[in-house]
This record gives C-alpha cells, sequence and structure tokens, in this order.
C-alpha cells in the first residue's frame, strides 16, 4: 500500500516538474519573439533611412549623357480635333471598288502597332493618301496598357501612346489586343482575326513605313496619275490580289517591297501550324517563310507603289495631302547629339529654304503652271524625301534607333521604362536567335539551299557548325 502511495507522489512529481519546465520554455518563446518583434518594428526591411543599418545600397547604371529633346506632333491639326485635308483626287477610290475585282468583301489591311505614334500615324495616313479606304485599314493596338489609351490617359511622350482619337478622326479602325504580343504572336494574331471574321486573304504592313502610289507613273504597271488607266496603290493591290486568288499558283504571300507590305493567303499559313511564337522576333520570318517554301507554297514580289522602309517622320504629314505651304522634310524621333558642325549647318539650311520659299512664291504669283506638272513635282520631292529618309535609317547607327524616341510617361498608367523595352526585346530576340538555331541545326536564313532541310527536320538536326 505504501508502495502504491509513493508511486502516485512520484508520478504527481514528475507531471509537475514537466508543467514548470513547460511554463519557463513557453516564456522564453515568448521574450524571443517579443524581441524579434520588437526588433523588426524598429528596424523594418523597407526602411531606408539612417537608422536601419547595413542595409545593401543598388548601383545604379549611369544616365545617358544624351537625352532626345521631346518628340513632336507630325499632324497638329489632327490632334486639335480638326479634320483631316481631301485625298488628292486622283487617288480618291471608288465605291466598293473590291467588287470591280471580284471580291465579295473588302480585304482588310492590318498595321501593328507597339511604340512610337508618329510612325505609326504616318504610315496610316500615307496609306490613306496613297488612296487605301481608311474604312478598311485595322490598327492593331498591340501596347499592353489595357484601356489606359482609349481612355486618353497616356500623353505624347510615353512610348505606348496612341492617338485613339486621331485614329477615329481619320477613319480607321482600332482592335485592341488583350494583351502585350511579340511579333510572331501578332502575326498569329492577324490570322485568327482573319477567321473570326472569314478573310481568307488579308493584307498587312509594318507601322514603320511611307507608302506613296505610282503617281509618276510605272512602266507595265499603270499610267500617271490623271491619264486613263492609272491605278493607285490600294487598286494595285485589289488588282495583285484578283489575278493571284483566281490563278492555279498555290501561293502563300506576295510582297510588295518585301513583307513592309504583305498580302496573304490565310490557308497557307494554317497549313504549316502559323509563325513559331518561341522566336519571337528577328529569324522568325526565315522560319516561317522557309517552312511555307517546304511545303510548296510561292512567295513572289509584286508591284503596287513605294513602301519606303523608314525610321523617322515627316515634320508635317499635311505634305501628303499635297499641302504646298510646306516643304517636305522629316525629322528623327531619336537624333544623335549634333555636333557644332551639324548645328552650323542645319542653321544655313533653314536660311536657305526659307529664300526659297520666298522666291517659290514670287514664281507662283507671276507664272501659272500646268496644274498636274506642278502635282508630280510635288510628289517626285516626296518620293525623294522617302528615298533619303530609307537611306537615313539603313545608316551607320542601325534601323531601330527610332524605337527609343519617347522617354515619358512615369506616372501614367502601365509605364515601362523605354530603356527596359528595349533591352528586354534584345534578350528576347537573342533567346529567339538561340531557339531558331537548335531548331534547324543552322543558324542562317537559308534554311532550303544552305542546309537541305525539310519540314520534318525540326528539332531533329544536329548543328552544321
Amino acid at each position: 500500500m505504501f508502495l502504491r502511495g509513493g508511486r502516485r507522489f512520484v508520478a504527481l512529481g514528475v507531471l509537475l516538474a514537466l508543467v514548470l519546465l513547460v511554463g519557463f520554455a513557453n516564456d522564453a518563446s515568448r521574450n524571443t519573439a517579443k524581441g524579434y518583434i520588437d526588433q523588426y518594428l524598429e528596424n523594418p526591411p523597407w526602411r531606408t533611412d539612417a537608422r536601419r543599418k547595413g542595409n545593401p545600397q543598388p548601383k545604379y547604371l549611369e544616365e545617358p549623357e544624351w537625352v532626345p529633346p521631346p518628340i513632336q506632333d507630325p499632324f497638329p491639326s489632327l490632334t486639335a480635333g480638326h479634320d483631316p485635308p481631301p485625298i488628292p483626287a486622283w487617288n480618291v477610290p471608288e465605291p466598293d471598288l473590291y467588287k470591280k475585282y471580284g471580291l465579295d468583301y473588302a480585304p482588310p489591311l492590318f498595321i501593328g502597332f507597339t511604340r512610337t505614334w508618329p510612325i505609326l500615324l504616318q504610315a496610316v495616313v500615307s496609306y490613306i493618301t496613297a488612296g487605301w479606304p481608311a474604312e478598311h485599314i485595322y490598327v492593331v493596338e498591340n501596347t499592353g496598357v489595357q484601356w489606359a489609351n482609349a481612355q486618353g490617359k497616356l500623353t505624347l511622350q510615353n512610348p505606348f501612346y496612341l492617338g485613339h482619337a486621331q485614329l477615329k478622326k481619320l477613319g480607321v479602325n482600332i482592335i485592341q489586343a488583350p494583351v502585350l504580343m511579340n511579333f510572331a504572336q501578332l502575326q498569329n494574331y492577324y490570322t485568327h482575326l482573319a477567321h473570326e471574321r472569314k478573310w481568307p486573304y488579308y493584307f498587312w504592313s509594318h507601322m514603320d513605313v511611307l507608302a506613296i502610289s505610282y503617281e509618276d507613273g510605272m512602266e507595265g504597271v499603270t499610267p500617271r496619275a490623271g491619264e486613263p488607266g492609272y491605278k493607285s496603290l490600294y487598286e494595285l493591290c485589289l488588282s495583285t490580289l484578283n489575278a493571284t486568288a483566281s490563278s492555279d499558283e498555290r501561293w502563300a504571300d506576295k510582297f510588295f517591297a518585301y513583307d513592309h507590305l504583305t498580302l496573304v493567303n490565310r490557308r497557307a499559313y494554317d497549313e504549316v501550324g502559323g509563325w513559331d511564337t518561341f522566336i519571337p522576333y528577328y529569324m522568325t520570318d526565315c522560319d516561317m517563310h522557309s517552312r511555307l517554301l517546304m511545303e510548296g507554297w510561292t512567295q513572289t514580289d509584286a508591284r503596287a507603289g513605294i513602301v519606303t522602309d523608314v525610321n523617322t517622320a515627316l515634320q508635317d504629314l499635311g505634305a501628303l495631302y499635297r499641302d504646298k505651304s510646306i516643304e517636305p522634310a522629316f525629322s528623327d524621333p531619336n537624333p544623335p547629339p549634333p555636333t557644332p558642325e551639324e548645328l552650323k549647318a542645319q542653321k544655313e539650311r533653314e536660311a536657305a529654304a526659307a529664300k526659297k520659299n520666298q522666291e517659290r512664291g514670287a514664281e507662283e504669283q507671276h507664272h501659272k503652271r500646268d496644274v498636274n506638272e506642278e502635282e508630280l513635282a510635288y510628289w517626285r520631292k516626296l518620293r525623294d524625301v522617302s528615298d533619303h529618309m530609307f537611306h537615313y535609317k539603313h545608316g551607320e547607327r542601325g534601323r531601330n534607333t527610332w524605337q527609343l524616341g519617347q522617354h515619358g510617361g512615369a506616372d501614367e498608367p502601365f509605364y515601362y521604362s523605354s530603356r527596359g523595352i528595349a533591352e528586354a526585346i534584345d534578350v528576347l530576340t537573342e533567346a529567339g536567335r538561340e531557339v531558331y538555331r537548335r531548331k534547324w541545326g543552322h543558324r542562317d536564313c537559308d534554311l532550303i539551299t544552305g542546309a537541305g532541310l525539310k519540314l520534318k527536320d525540326q528539332w531533329r538536326v544536329k548543328p552544321d557548325w
């Protein structure tokens, strides 16, 4: 009996000891937790003032020594709400002109936009003044800023700025892409839209182009403007579509100045699986066009007008409407830093141009010239300026400097650094090149003639370098 009672006392003592031990442990834990919380509140990780000791400091990139001036609005009267001027009378399209060419729908012209508004606006205005009906042009807003542009929340210096009000004033359509897409994805989106709207054929254009019709005539293509049989850029595109679609040719594309303006057969793109979105930018055209050729689809050139690859914008787009008070000239949205010699030369050019304008005004008051010849003379100025713009783009600075001209928008919705956009695209571009190399085992564009590859060879070939 005593033993049983002793055991009870021993068990009770052990239990009491455990309770005391747990209590002391909890006190210690509470004290430790309290100390940590007090330290955290006194010195939180986000504190950047002197009280936060040992906080790592970022090392910033050097700011560029030269910052381009703010870009200018190339069509201020349109921005102010005025109607655009009438287009040249000889380029005004007949109503429902597409029906004349055996089509039961008006083929659309897609122009994708991501950044640099003046360049896009120039492309749109140039197509309209070259005869393309505004209501058949579709600007695809590929900015990723959701409804910010449509609601007027972005400003001109923001790289993603798109003037919805100005485009509507011109009469063109705006399609807002649901997300920001790369080039290959955007191409597939055009095909998706063509399916959705039951368009078996469509045109698309780069946004960094300037388009003009053959108003001075082109042997074997069209007589001069004002002469019987003249065809604008738009009508020549319809003529090409009619002739191609009614032929037995197994065709995929018709290129007007390579792919700066392209006519697409939707069925061909479907058959080869569309554009490879793992190759987002450069080399994706080599991949797509090669796959089409591998499957027996043709891609040939056609003529419809002068479609020039540019990285600059006319200083006043009124010149495309043939406003002769405007001397056609262009400006770079991302100019290099000027040298003293260039500044001096610029002043001399401006003085000479002012004198020339005065002399021309006096001459026009005393001499009446043939209207058509006068119009053609102005067209030739536009043609020559567009040619200068082409050579300027393909100079020493590189083709894509125009994409870095806008540096604003820091306090606006969906802001993204212009430097960040450029560098991110460079990284994605190089990644796409690597995908291309691994996909085909070949580094260059000549997949067929240089490597003898077929469609079934994708992702099966060892590198040939």
